[in-house]
């Protein structure tokens, strides 16, 4: 081996060496001047927190709680600092009114005060009601609406037609997005499992209220679930008997096929970008190659004399003179 490929191997390597003592000296510098520019820690208190997961109706007992140490500058409001605060006099028992999961935070608005109970009315907006309705198997979207779901309610009823005894039926919704309460007698918003269930308690106004009960009377109540993110309201109108036979195809396959005829079209474009891109490519290849020598065809010379008849009598003589220029 050659002295110079030697001599270059080695301060490659020392070179080597030197970087990664250079990163790690850089490094801990950065370390230690974030260190020291960081704030000291701020003082930490108590906060009680569920030891357990909790549902609502839950008594609130000293096995389910326990104490951890929580940032002072950081405590959410209406949290207790020791589960003496939350536990109180014996006698004055607190009861759970919405779903606590463990190691989370026991709020005063997730539990009721002293001595009161864990009614369904401790868990109502202000200036709201709470109303139910009867539903089934069917009318209750299969047990699946369960406390804390937001609903569409409709209403399916028979309508006189004018001068005509027949009974034209007719379907419209009623009211949008309100929040189911309870399923019968449950109103666990923590609650996974669907069952069927006979009424539902809903979370309305008093004039929504009034509907529903005017509502019930006059027809059937039907709930249809949606989607947990939804919050836009929708501009419906009535339906009749004489849409139903328009045999229009679903919405989600309307949109299904939208989403075909858009892929085909977004394909055929891609396809066109192809061919042109590929015509661009082969016509400049075209222009740089070296131009082909084209065979003209040589251009016949004008006749530098001209052809001249003269007749004598009947005889015709030519003569061959040059052209004047």
């Amino acid at each position: 081996m050659k002295s110079s490929t030697i001599v270059s191997l080695l301060v490659s390597a020392f070179l080597a060496v030197a970087a990664v003592f250079g990163v790690q000296a850089y490094l801990k510098s950065q370390a230690q001047s974030l260190a020291a520019n960081r704030p000291p820690p701020g003082p930490k208190g108590m906060i009680v927190v569920a030891a357990q997961p909790m549902r609502f109706g839950q008594l609130v007992e000293p096995a389910a709680l326990k104490e951890i140490e929580w940032p002072a500058g950081s405590v959410p409001q209406g949290a207790f600092k020791s589960i003496a605060e939350v536990i109180g006099d014996s006698t004055q028992s607190r009861y759970v009114m919405t779903g606590i999961e463990a190691s989370e935070p026991i709020l005063a608005s997730k539990i009721t005060g002293p001595g009161q109970r864990a009614t369904l009315s401790a868990t109502l907006s202000t200036g709201m009601k709470a109303v139910s309705i009867r539903v089934n198997d069917v009318l209750g979207v299969a047990g699946f609406v369960l406390p804390g779901d937001r609903v569409d309610i409709m209403l399916t009823r028979q309508l006189d037609a004018e001068g005509d005894a027949k009974r034209n039926g007719t379907t419209d919704v009623l009211l949008q997005g309100v929040k189911v309460l309870a399923v019968d007698q449950s109103a666990d918003d923590r609650a996974d499992r669907p069952e069927i269930v006979k009424t539902v308690t809903l979370e309305v106004s008093t004039v929504e209220a009034q509907k529903l009960t005017l509502a019930a009377t006059v027809g059937t109540l039907s709930l249809t679930l949606r989607n947990v993110a939804s919050a836009e309201v929708e501009n419906v109108t009535s339906v009749d008997l004489s849409d139903l036979s328009s045999g229009g195809p679903a919405e989600a396959l309307m949109q299904k096929k939208e989403q075909a005829r858009l892929d085909s079209i977004e394909k055929l474009v891609r396809t066109v970008d192809e061919k042109v891109d590929a015509r661009v490519e082969q016509l400049k290849g075209e222009l740089n190659k070296p131009a082909l020598a084209a065979t003209v065809a040589p251009v016949p010379r004008a006749p530098s004399t001209v052809g001249v008849g003269v007749y004598r009598g009947a005889e015709r003589t030519e003569y061959q003179v040059m052209a004047v220029k």
